[in-house]
């Protein structure tokens, strides 16, 4: 028979700081615990889920008192919705926390020195700032602990069915929370989620079951252009042509606003689009975005940074510590679209992308043409199979490498070759600070770190983007 762990409960524990992915702490007995959903200064009785010799994870079970910092979040789904974990804190706050996020990952895992780093670039604009959203049509609905123990009481069925449109739900694979009101991007996201959700059960569509996959109504995907251009790709989990066309004529009438109307029928397991086939109902089949004066095509595949004011500061600070005079040729590494390059394509003599999805770089190149810029080259691969001695010596050898990799950061081997070539300034964009402090650390052997700039380009979630300034050093 198998032995039931005990419940390790401690009572009346003073929140005492932030850690890393939003997690608070607290030191009792020299031992760190992480604390969800907590804010320093709270003081807590916790549960234990993970219990080490020098640390443990827990969660709070009551709020004993509630620190000062916390302010009222202004939605009515924070705490059931993962989607903006910090709404408590003032965004002052949110702000000092991942600046010191930053700090204390590059302290902890690089262990190089460092130059003192410049102040966290926040955001004007702190709701209403998404340009892409998605939301999930399900027949299930996430319903938290307290809900579900008053409808129990009352004799209703928390697991009946339903129809809903929203988020899933955090660590819930097959229920989603459903959304009255989301202040992550403008008008008329939640009407057109509204408008889909009433027209669906007016007319008995079924809505998708995550976990026996089936139903007709899956997913809606709303891109919105600063350049008041926005798009809407509606997914289907089967093909119904008549039902489909109703639907589609429905929102096109009711939405006249919108400049292309695209659907998609996704019959496999999970949500991604990125090996399917959008196709256009109404309208160009895209959009067009600006940074500046740049001109971006957006595919309803297309990766484009998802907040476009604060993405244009980050490109600004990219631009300014590639320090270029036009003289130099400059690879984008993870280039995506190919933003980031056209962005300091007036600076440079040439540019060079390089990224692993072949549809991107379609885009990268078509908008290399829409912003007429002539001496680009963008190839689709892997960068550490596409980046050896043939492709530097085909292009140019690097003045400067901007590289912007995924969460992972990047390949040890690209890591090598950047040493070998050894470009005079490197310039190191990252969404996830600890990695990156893993890369600098290898870096270290010819770079020093010459500039640090984080921009906030999530307003009240723990994710920060950090810029890194990189050069060689003297010999």
């Amino acid at each position: 028979m198998r032995k039931q762990k005990k419940q390790i409960i401690i009572e009346n524990v003073l929140v005492q700081d932030y850690a890393a992915e939003g997690k608070s702490l607290s030191k009792i007995d020299g031992k760190v615990i992480f604390i969800e959903n907590c804010v320093p200064g709270d003081v807590v009785n916790i549960q234990l889920t993970k219990n080490k010799k020098d640390w443990a994870e827990a969660f709070p079970i009551k709020f004993i008192t509630y620190s000062k910092e916390r302010v009222n979040p202004f939605c009515t789904h924070f705490g059931v919705c993962g989607g903006c974990q910090w709404q408590m804190l003032p965004y002052e706050k949110q702000l000092l926390y991942k600046q010191k996020q930053v700090a204390d990952n590059l302290s902890r895992i690089a262990k190089v020195p460092l130059p003192p780093m410049l102040p966290i670039i926040g955001a004007n604009k702190t709701k209403f700032y998404r340009n892409k959203i998605e939301y999930t049509f399900c027949n299930k609905r996430f319903i938290p602990l307290s809900e579900f123990k008053n409808l129990k009481e009352q004799g209703i069925n928390p697991h009946s069915f339903g129809q809903f449109g929203g988020f899933h739900a955090k660590g819930v694979f097959d229920k989603i929370v459903a959304i009255d009101t989301c202040y992550l991007q403008e008008e008329p996201t939640n009407l057109l989620r509204t408008a889909i959700v009433d027209f669906a059960i007016k007319n008995n569509y079924s809505f998708y079951d995550i976990k026996l996959h089936q139903g007709f109504l899956r997913n809606v995907i709303i891109r919105i252009a600063s350049t008041g251009e926005w798009m809407a790709n509606i997914v289907f989990g089967y093909e119904d042509e008549e039902k489909r066309i109703s639907l589609l004529n429905y929102i096109q009438h009711s939405f006249p606003a919108i400049t292309s109307l695209l659907y998609t029928i996704n019959t496999k397991w999970n949500d991604s689009i990125s090996d399917l086939n959008p196709i256009t109902f109404f309208g160009k089949g895209y959009i067009i975005d600006c940074l500046e004066d740049f001109k971006f095509k957006i595919s309803p595949k297309s990766f484009f940074q998802t907040n476009t004011l604060q993405a244009e500061k980050l490109y600004l600070i990219v631009r300014s510590f590639a320090e270029l005079n036009a003289s130099q040729i400059v690879y984008d590494l993870y280039c995506g679209t190919g933003s980031i390059g056209i962005f300091v394509s007036k600076q440079a003599k040439k540019i060079v992308g390089v990224e692993v999805v072949a549809d991107a770089i379609a885009d990268a190149k078509e908008n290399a043409a829409l912003n007429n810029i002539l001496d680009s080259v963008f190839v689709a691969g892997d960068v550490i199979d596409v980046c050896d001695d043939t492709f530097f010596n085909q292009n140019g050898k690097p003045d400067v490498v901007i590289t912007d990799p995924p969460r992972a950061g990047m390949h040890e081997k690209l890591i090598k070759k950047l040493l070998d070539i050894a470009a005079p300034i490197i310039v190191y964009v990252s969404c996830n600070p600890a990695t990156q402090a893993r890369d600098i650390a290898l870096l270290d052997e010819k770079y020093e770190v010459t500039k640090i700039q984080p921009v906030d380009m999530f307003p009240h979630t723990h994710h920060i983007e950090n810029v890194m300034q990189l050069k060689l050093k003297n010999k």
